[in-house]
């Protein structure tokens, strides 16, 4: 189908669209935005998850500073009652707009020579 090629789509999509456009006209042509499941919390219990994640996990009885995925997961499930996975709980901190944190230095011990040969022999070993 031109179209098809045209649009850089399978046929097969072409064909789908053109029965929705004939079925329902152009507005059954609209976006009916992004697939995939919806977040299970409201506006308002994003919005306590960020301020107590704020406030920082000693409140929260980790003695230490930091955050893991596991320790808001299970912060999630102290508060609201819900169970979320490792990696959904990442996506969420990503739509609060929190990001995974690499270190701003390197560890004063680190030998990169030993790093490289261990790289070149050890996991050349491991991998297979």
């Amino acid at each position: 189908m031109e179209v098809a090629g045209q649009l850089r789509v399978s046929t097969k999509s072409a064909y789908q669209w053109k029965r929705r456009w004939q079925a329902g006209g152009q507005a059954a042509l609209a976006s009916r935005g992004p697939s995939g499941a919806s977040c299970r919390l409201s506006e308002r219990q994003l919005d306590r998850l960020h301020a107590e994640l704020a406030r920082g996990p000693a409140v929260h009885g980790w003695p230490d500073q930091r955050w893991t995925l596991a320790r808001v997961t299970t912060l999630i499930g102290r508060l609201f009652h819900l169970r979320y996975t490792l990696r959904g709980t990442s996506y969420l901190l990503h739509r609060l707009g929190y990001s995974p944190q690499i270190p701003a230095r390197r560890a004063a011990e680190r030998d990169d020579q030993k790093v490289a040969a261990w790289r070149a022999e050890t996991w050349a070993k491991v991998r297979g």
